[in-house]
């Protein structure tokens, strides 16, 4: 296992650098991201479409380049939660977390015996095969494994606090276009409702000594983001990388040559 994996990341408020993927789940995106300077990786079930035997395969690639992984989940029904612990996930991030109860059953269905109710499978992909006695394995697996609290909602804002303080939680990410449809101003990031949902977030984070997270569109709003408290900053995601970059390079070959849109 990586030494400096989103655990240890997550105690730290030093910045960390990471990818969306939703779409690549090529042989060589672990390689990829780690060459480009990566600190960690964002793998998406919810709105990607890959399924579970997709996503044990990517983790094998991010494995193999030594990039820790977050999951997020499609959902957080416990069969999904454990199912992505089991591949490998090092990380989880289950959708719309409202209430610390639910961060709490989260937390049950990650963790080992006595620290939560996981079914045990050892051996398997999220131990890299290896064998071992029971006790150790169920102490590695649970302090490896790190939750990333996802805030989307109005009612996870009301109670960021209380999850906040869940023993379990180690970092809490806003998903910030969910959180301004809840609020009733879908897009609107520079509306007063939402900096005041944001900074509740932050001063949640910063008073339970937990990590803070954000995918962010660009460079600016990244270091932006970074003075404003938030550590785990995950830059854009595959497909507007591509897109934008190519846009941006025939659009301007275009320019160059003269040559107009067949």
């Amino acid at each position: 296992m990586t030494e400096h994996g989103l655990k240890a990341m997550a105690q730290t408020r030093a910045p960390k650098f990471g990818h969306f993927i939703l779409e690549f789940a090529t042989p060589g995106i672990g390689h990829i991201l780690k060459s480009a300077g990566c600190d960690f990786a964002f793998l998406d079930m919810e709105h990607s479409g890959f399924h579970f035997e997709t996503v044990k395969s990517v983790l094998r690639y991010f494995e193999a380049a030594d990039l820790p992984t977050l999951v997020r989940t499609p959902s957080k029904a416990y069969h999904h939660i454990a199912r992505a612990m089991d591949m490998g996930a090092e990380g989880i991030m289950p959708p719309m977390v409202g209430t610390a109860q639910e961060a709490r059953d989260i937390v049950q269905a990650m963790k080992y015996h006595p620290e939560g109710g996981r079914g045990v499978a050892l051996q398997i992909a999220h131990d890299r095969y290896r064998p071992g006695t029971v006790a150790d394995k169920f102490s590695a697996a649970n302090a490896r494994s790190t939750f990333f609290c996802l805030i989307e909602t109005a009612e996870g804002v009301e109670n960021v606090d209380e999850i906040a303080a869940v023993d379990g939680v180690d970092c809490l990410w806003i998903g910030h276009f969910d959180l301004s449809v809840s609020l009733g101003i879908p897009g609107q990031f520079e509306n007063a409702a939402f900096k005041a949902a944001v900074d509740k977030t932050i001063a949640a984070a910063k008073r339970n000594g937990k990590a803070l997270g954000r995918l962010v569109p660009t460079v600016e709003a990244g270091i932006a983001l970074y003075g404003e408290g938030f550590d785990f900053i995950c830059y854009a995601g595959d497909v507007w990388v591509l897109h934008n970059a190519l846009a941006e390079a025939v659009s301007r070959l275009r320019q160059g040559t003269g040559n107009q849109r067949i």
